[in-house]
């Protein structure tokens, strides 16, 4: 992956894009007003990660063009807001002040509504290996600006960490979290969108290792949570038990580790 900004670039830019680069240990390159598909073809690199005034976006030949953007996330954000609930907060029982890890991160989406019901005194840890949706993540949770300020603020909380999650949980000491939650679904999800369709490109296809789960449930104080198809036989695999939504294609499987 290489690292640029747009084609008129403001000093900001220039300095968040070497900054990433250097953090990604990726090569940054000066856009000189040169297209993308000459970039990529100049230094063999296939993945562009564009920085961006409000953020970032992905560029690979032949692919859909990924920005980083909340999507749906914006639509629940705004719903707690206004005092509405959210299932995915439910199923999890969250409360203020929870230390969740949401280990698939994919395009942030649940990441961000975590942070929102956690709160500014909780903290959220989005794990993503993928080197270009770490990067995605790490410009769009520290520069997008949706206009609510609860929000924003909401995204720069969230710690965003390139790793593979199973070898994180390995290092977490026992009961560190209140919340540990795997989103596995854009490896087979229910419906193509303009959000999910360009991620499968960048996207981890493995299926959820049963020692992640171990191991999960090891570090979570109060639940681990799984949201995956409804009927998916990932529920019973894995030792969930699940919450359906009557209205949707989706489901939460619970494994609770307290009684409250």
């Amino acid at each position: 992956m290489i690292i640029t900004t747009g084609d008129h670039p403001a000093r900001e830019a220039v300095s968040r894009a070497a900054a990433l680069a250097a953090l990604a240990e990726a090569p940054y390159i000066p856009r000189n007003r040169t297209s993308l598909a000459k970039l990529s073809a100049r230094h063999g690199d296939q993945d562009i990660l564009v920085i961006l005034e409000g953020g970032a976006r992905l560029y690979r030949p032949g692919q859909e063009e990924m920005m980083f953007h909340p999507s749906m996330a914006f639509v629940r954000a705004k719903r707690l807001l206004k005092g509405e609930r959210d299932p995915m907060l439910e199923a999890a029982r969250v409360r203020p002040g929870d230390t969740i890890i949401d280990c698939t991160a994919g395009l942030g989406a649940d990441a961000a509504v975590f942070a929102l019901g956690a709160g500014p005194e909780g903290s959220v840890l989005a794990l993503e290996d993928s080197l270009p949706l770490w990067s995605l993540l790490h410009e769009g949770f520290a520069n997008y600006i949706s206009g609510v300020k609860e929000f924003d603020e909401a995204l720069r909380r969230i710690t965003v960490k390139r790793a593979e999650h199973l070898e994180v949980l390995r290092g977490l000491p026992d009961k560190s979290a209140d919340v540990v939650y795997f989103d596995p679904m854009f490896r087979d999800p229910v419906q193509e969108s303009s959000a999910i369709s360009p991620l499968r490109a960048y996207a981890n296809n493995d299926s959820l290792d049963a020692e992640a789960i171990v191991q999960a449930c090891r570090i979570a104080r109060r639940t681990v949570v799984l949201k995956e198809k409804k009927g998916s036989g990932e529920f019973e695999r894995l030792g969930f038990e699940t919450q359906s939504r009557s209205h949707t294609k989706i489901a939460y499987g619970v494994i609770s580790l307290d009684k409250s």
